[in-house]
């Protein structure tokens, strides 16, 4: 048997972005209802660094670079944080984090709070539209490629595990930023969500490596409980075949 090309993945607006170790692939379905495809090799593999703290964020930052080159050949391909509604989100949640900042709350309060209000345009962007349908079938398209079964919805590698850590290291990193000397405290604030980044994704690696440790599947509550209840819907079997075409795609380039 064959072995498993690693997938990961991303949902748009209207379609889905498909991600293997060295190629990407991408369908939409346009406004007439066609079906609509491309594909390429990654020019920046995050893989070859394997060095820890630097790994988890060379993954995030090859899958970003990936969007202006599918943008220039898909420029039907709509993006999550495109609409009107997910960048209002980013600025209001923007200025709330600063009248937060200003509040007479203690330190872990704040970071708490602020934790959490930093995934609100995520939220928003996801629960807009039919992302949240297309965020489930590209689960379901690329959960039932790895298990060889139908896959529900959810998915274990999903980006929403790493809200958890994120949110702890987050408030860990932030609490010793605002520690630092008034003149420094921005470069530490800088300093400590790079940092955090870091260590959210390799505690995430960790979590996907031992999925039946009880801390382990602690710190992925949070995340299923998301792609549950907020940022996953059943998808139809117009948007399943969209996530199936770039699947398929992103496969072909990888075996050859």
């Amino acid at each position: 048997m064959a072995e498993k090309v690693r997938l990961g993945g991303m949902a748009l607006a209207n379609g889905v972005l498909v991600h293997g170790p060295t190629a990407w692939a991408c369908a939409v379905r346009t406004d007439g209802g066609e079906v609509k495809i491309a594909s390429g090799r990654k020019k920046l593999v995050g893989s070859r660094v394997q060095m820890p703290l630097l790994r988890g964020p060379a993954r995030l930052l090859e899958a970003v670079a990936v969007l202006p080159r599918l943008k220039q050949t898909l420029p039907e391909a709509q993006l999550p944080f495109e609409g009107r509604r997910a960048v209002a989100a980013m600025a209001g949640t923007a200025a709330a984090i600063q009248v937060l900042r200003r509040s007479r709350l203690n330190d872990t309060a704040q970071e708490i709070v602020a934790g959490l209000l930093a995934i609100a345009p995520a939220m928003t962007s996801i629960r807009s539209g039919s992302l949240a349908a297309y965020h489930g079938a590209e689960h379901v398209a690329i959960g039932t490629y790895e298990h060889g079964e139908t896959a529900a919805k959810e998915h274990e590698r999903c980006g929403s595990h790493l809200v958890g850590p994120l949110v702890l290291t987050g408030v860990a990193g932030n609490i010793l930023a605002s520690r630092a000397p008034r003149e420094i405290r921005p470069a530490a604030r800088v300093a400590a969500s790079l940092g955090s980044l870091a260590a959210a994704t390799e505690i995430f690696g960790w979590m996907t490596r031992h999925p039946d440790r009880k801390l382990a599947r602690a710190l992925a509550r949070p995340g299923h409980e998301l792609q549950h209840r907020l940022s996953t819907a059943e998808p139809s079997p117009e948007q399943l075949e969209v996530a199936e075409a770039a699947l398929a795609a992103c496969l072909e380039l990888e075996d050859d």
